[in-house]
């Protein structure tokens, strides 16, 4: 857990440092370090979600089949 909220802690860092960086403004920085990473965590579950449904598939396409 704790390796969890640390990496919670840079990804929340940079992207605040990213949009501090590129625009200046405190606000559009926090706004990015609130938003982008709750994104992050929706498409990285989308994405694990896609990933078992690929290697049920792959695992079921690999077993050797019976002859009737």
């Amino acid at each position: 857990m704790d390796k969890t909220l640390s990496f919670a802690a840079v990804h929340s860092t940079v992207a605040f440092l990213v949009g501090y960086l590129m625009t200046g403004s405190v606000w559009v920085g926090g706004a990015l370090a609130l938003v982008e990473p709750a994104c992050n965590t929706v498409a990285f579950h989308l994405h694990e979600k896609a990933w078992k449904r690929i290697e049920r598939r792959r695992a079921t396409s690999n077993q050797p089949r019976m002859a009737a």
